[in-house]
């Protein structure tokens, strides 16, 4: 019997057993599933009474040869069987939650259901950039669990707030030739070859009411997620130990720093994140990559400020650091998204407001 690991991207179980249940597969693939719970000695009663994740890498198991058209396929059809009782503590905020602002805020809380997808929200003068990362370490998967979370997205807001045209999900793939049906479902709100993959929600939208507010409610789930998301800062992983410094910090350069702060050598801090499949410099490239990437998406944003966002003394060294993550340069990845190449003449005073406010 192979035994479950601690630290491994997963998936809400509710949400993982909903799926299992329904038409979204085939009676083949749900039995060769229960094949490999069974394998690890658990199944669908005990995820959920123990709370525990499915990995993602069951997903692997059970569809060897998948590939992104068909993750991507996957993906969609799971999202499109998502229940709002689906996402564990953030199912009641989410009913209750008086606007679409609100539903995006319980982003910060995605860690307490789901360790496959990484956020990043970022505010603009025109609404809000939440960027989508997944974090399985197979690009496939990758492909999975991003069409997963923001098709997810856009359905949930529609049960919430009633179809939002102005929403849109941006995926960096090419469109699979299955994707047509379903993006015609959502009004065209899914656009692939992006140059990242994120969901774009306007200031008009934003504002919008949700259809079964409840301020009490929201309110006392939204302090028992902050109490649940401090109480698992003792049991998460290190990678995400860094991760959280380097939110704190980005200029935490040097592992050495980072294993001081963390209060273990960095022999220890090296070996641990080896047990997780990953080193410090991978966790820091990840994130600079991100918080990079959903920078630059805002073009009130100069590049210069997002160099100094992130600890980057020197622009040359963020674009060529930049260049070597995406294959672009800072200027060409803005120019694909229809910015200026050059944005010095859209800054604000607000941009460098901004910082304070990711």
């Amino acid at each position: 019997m192979r035994a479950m690991r601690v630290y491994e991207p997963g998936v809400p179980p509710l949400a993982f057993t909903q799926m299992l249940n329904s038409s979204a597969i085939d009676r083949e693939a749900a039995a060769r599933f229960r094949t490999v719970m069974a394998r690890e000695g658990t199944d669908e009663t005990a995820l959920l009474a123990q709370d525990r994740q499915a990995p993602v890498r069951w997903f692997r198991e059970v569809y060897p040869v998948l590939d992104r058209a068909e993750a991507t396929q996957l993906g969609f059809a799971f999202a499109e069987h998502s229940q709002l009782t689906s996402f564990g503590p953030l199912s009641v905020p989410l009913v209750s939650a008086g606007s679409v602002a609100e539903i995006v805020e319980l982003f910060a809380f995605l860690p307490l259901i789901s360790t496959a997808l990484r956020p990043h929200v970022h505010p603009g003068e025109s609404g809000l950039t939440i960027g989508l990362t997944g974090h399985t370490r197979d690009p496939d998967l990758d492909c999975l669990v991003v069409a997963y979370g923001g098709s997810t997205v856009l359905r949930l807001l529609d049960l919430l707030a009633g179809t939002l045209p102005s929403v849109t999900l941006y995926l960096e793939w090419p469109a699979p030739a299955s994707a047509a049906e379903w993006e015609q479902s959502r009004g065209g709100r899914v656009v692939f070859d992006a140059p990242t993959s994120y969901v774009q929600v306007p200031q008009d939208a934003l504002d919008e009411v949700c259809r079964f507010a409840d301020p009490v409610a929201y309110r006392v789930a939204i302090a028992d997620l902050r109490t649940a998301l401090e109480r698992r800062h003792g049991t998460i992983s290190f990678a995400e130990r860094v991760r959280l410094l380097l939110e704190e910090d980005p200029g935490q350069a040097h592992g050495a720093r980072v294993a001081d702060k963390l209060s273990v050598s960095t022999s220890t801090l090296k070996r641990r994140l080896a047990e997780e499949g990953t080193t410090f410099r991978e966790v820091r490239e990840s994130w600079l990559r991100e918080q990079a990437i959903a920078l630059l998406l805002d073009p009130t944003i100069t590049i210069s400020q997002v160099a100094a966002d992130l600890a980057y003394g020197d622009l040359s060294n963020f674009s060529h650091a930049f260049k070597r993550w995406t294959g672009q340069s800072p200027r060409e990845f803005r120019h694909t998204r229809g910015h200026p190449p050059d944005d010095l003449s859209r800054a604000s005073p607000a941009g460098s407001g901004r910082r304070d406010q990711r």
